[in-house]
């Protein structure tokens, strides 16, 4: 049974701020479970609806009904299990390879699409804008599927970083040279921006290589793409030609 200050505590940690404040975060739903117990991540509690989990020790393990399991759930229609886990502190950047830069991503079903890219492309190291949504958003999380345990996340001032990292800066445009004909390295920096506005004109100065994405439809009407689905695009291309 879930206890009244259980309830209150995973409630706040809907809340950016309590999850920093405690430092911890909630996951849902099996698969995405099982994959953070297999991780570094430390587990606070575990609460399900079903006689399972049975490799996590007893005394964090709490059997729960459907309707206190509504009571915590972010979802609409919950699953069968929510576990609370410590958040780890930043590890140091990777600082090689291909980095994958953010700079005002505030979606958080595209953020957790993108880190599932990464680590789908063997991308280890993302940098994101201090505006970038939380990485330990419910919505994040959730959409990652597990690969928040794979990937290395850290929010910086981006403009510092790229900067001061030296590295050729790759930076998605509509009118930058067509990707498909581009010869790209295996070291550099891809920045993706915002859904609306793209990369920002701070961040624009910082960029040595303009890209884009070429239309093929005959009406040329259509706007952009979704950040996530043009993420893809540009990383298999880069590791298409590494």
């Amino acid at each position: 049974m879930i206890s009244k200050n259980q309830i209150k505590l995973i409630t706040g940690l809907h809340q950016k701020k309590q999850r920093f404040a405690n430092q911890l975060f909630f996951a849902e739903g099996i698969k995405v479970i099982q994959e953070l117990l297999q991780s570094n991540f430390e587990l606070e509690y575990l609460f399900t609806t079903q006689n399972d989990f049975e490799k996590v020790e007893f005394s964090k393990r709490i059997s729960i009904t459907e309707q206190e399991l509504k009571k915590i759930s972010a979802l609409s229609t919950p699953n069968t299990c929510l576990a609370v886990f410590k958040i780890p502190a930043e590890k140091k950047i990777i600082d090689s390879d291909l980095i994958l830069a953010l700079d005002d991503i505030r979606d958080p079903g595209n953020l957790g699409t993108i880190l599932r890219l990464c680590d789908w492309f063997g991308i280890q190291q993302i940098i994101c804008s201090k505006e970038t949504v939380d990485i330990y958003n419910p919505k994040v999380v959730q959409a990652t599927m597990g690969s928040i345990a794979r990937v290395n996340v850290n929010y910086v001032d981006l403009k510092s970083f790229i900067t001061n990292a030296k590295l050729p800066v790759f930076g998605t445009f509509m009118n930058g040279e067509n990707i498909y004909q581009s010869a790209l390295p295996q070291n550099g920096i891809i920045i993706m921006g915002n859904e609306a506005n793209g990369i920002s004109a701070e961040i624009e100065k910082t960029v040595t290589s303009r890209l884009t994405i070429p239309r093929f439809g005959k009406l040329q009407k259509t706007e952009s793409l979704n950040v996530a689905t043009a993420t893809a695009i540009v990383l298999s291309e880069f590791k298409r030609k590494s």
